[in-house]
């Protein structure tokens, strides 16, 4: 890694799968920061479609880890050439 670079220990157990002690649901903030996205953005995907799966517990919203692991899954592209890229879902 280059210098002055680092992972947080944040980011570092976001990446890695839910195991005890780490929790399976998470909020938009926690989400967003799983991702790397702003908590915005998955609000705004939420109203237009095209984000991740979410749950509604109460009026609490919460995503499960596989749900955004399977969405960034989905997402995932060889070169701007590929099939779908160019089509891809937009929040704008």
């Amino acid at each position: 890694m280059a210098a002055g670079h680092s992972i947080s220990s944040h980011a570092v157990a976001a990446a890695a799968p839910p195991t005890e002690g780490q929790p399976q649901f998470l909020t938009t903030e926690e989400a967003g920061r799983f991702l790397r996205l702003s908590p915005r953005t998955l609000e705004k995907q939420r109203v237009l479609g095209g984000g991740p799966r979410f749950r509604k517990f109460g009026a609490r919203v919460v995503y499960a880890v596989q749900d955004l692991r399977a969405w960034a899954d989905s997402r995932a592209y060889g070169m701007t050439s590929d099939p779908g890229y160019v089509q891809r879902d937009s929040v704008r």
